[in-house]
């Protein structure tokens, strides 16, 4: 192929049971000039012999097999191989529908983008066939220059559109003579993002929806306990505060939306502890919760969000009140629905 439109970059590791799908919804997409570069990242299952397969009977597939590195690591290395105009990042164990490519390629070419993002789907499986779907998607938006960028950010970051890759259809040349590669570490994603949105000129944004994120499968890592989640999310801060300080953006909807992630993030890493697979002991539990609410920002944060429901203000009485004992039990009352009843969790957080 000459004229390769987009290039479609997907990881594989341990996903033998979606991967096809994952490929099809791809496969099937309207556009056609498009280039499909798989990463076997070490797999220890069949993945990449079903990848090779569907490649064998599709030549714009190629799939790449290397020890395993992680996905920041496979991602870096399909960047460097790619020739499409555009890049688009896949994940594995997700699917895409059918005219993602092209609506996506249309609009960049429409406006000179260097990034386009779309809404997405989030479907919460809560037994194996039966989901509930909630939607993420903002009003459909123009940025022709960093400033108009930079003060409207806050509308993409408040609806979840700027912390994955699979919503974005990303202009090569500007990640490759910005050397701009996910950095080998957990929530890669996040940190990758910011690098492609800190000096960006032209964004377009479309209200239209179509990936499709599948969460809640038991293996998912966003079940799973996260020793060091709390200094994740801290250091997560620390990155939002940092960019928009070198944007030099202080409007008042900027901070309050920086306050209202920070707290609700809060909330996760206390319920993190409660979670059934955490060995602390309940002494242990309360002295890190202690700790967590001792910190200024905390206090801070609680002053300046607004939560967008009476559920998400009744959560932060306890922690304004710097209450270790309620802020741990209404933890483990979300822990209790998370693993009793995904379906109510899920809304919940939903409409949190």
């Amino acid at each position: 192929m000459t004229d390769i439109k987009v290039s479609v970059i997907m990881p594989v590791y341990k996903v033998e049971k979606y991967v096809g799908k994952a490929i099809e919804s791809i496969q099937k997409q309207t556009l056609k000039e498009f280039e499909f570069l798989i990463v076997d990242d070490g797999t220890p299952d069949n993945s990449g012999k079903i990848c090779d397969e569907y490649a064998r009977q599709d030549e714009r597939l190629r799939v790449f097999h290397k020890e395993n590195g992680g996905a920041p690591s496979a991602r870096n290395m399909a960047i460097d191989i790619a020739q499409g105009e555009y890049l688009y990042f896949m994940d594995s164990d997700d699917w895409a529908e059918s005219t993602m490519l092209e609506d996506m390629y249309e609009l960049a070419k429409r406006d000179s983008a260097q990034l386009v993002i779309a809404g997405f789907y989030i479907d919460t499986y809560y037994d194996e066939n039966r989901y509930l779907t909630d939607e993420f998607v903002t009003d459909d938006a123009v940025y022709p220059n960093k400033d108009e960028f930079r003060k409207n950010a806050y509308k993409l970051f408040d609806k979840n559109l700027l912390y994955t890759p699979w919503n974005k259809l990303f202009k090569r040349d500007y990640i490759q003579s910005n050397n701009l590669k996910f950095p080998q570490t957990f929530w890669d994603d996040f940190p990758f993002n910011l690098s492609i949105v800190k000096n960006i000129d032209r964004v377009t944004v479309t209200s239209k929806k179509y990936y499709h994120f599948m969460r809640a499968r038991a293996e998912s890592e966003t079940a799973a306990y996260r020793p060091n989640m709390y200094q994740k999310r801290e250091e997560e801060h620390e990155w939002m505060l940092d960019i928009y300080k070198y944007w030099d953006v202080h409007n008042a909807e900027s901070k309050e939306m920086i306050a209202r992630r920070y707290i609700e993030r809060f909330v996760g890493c206390v319920e993190n502890l409660t979670n059934p697979n955490c060995d602390l002991s309940y002494r242990e539990k309360r002295t890190e919760v202690k700790k967590m609410l001792s910190k200024t920002r905390v206090a801070q944060t609680c002053r300046i969000a607004k939560p967008n429901s009476n559920y998400m203000k009744l959560l932060l009485r306890p922690i304004k009140w710097k209450n270790v004992t309620l802020t741990l039990l209404e933890a483990q009352v979300i822990t209790f629905v998370k693993t009793r009843n995904t379906k109510v969790f899920a809304k919940l957080k939903a409409r949190r």
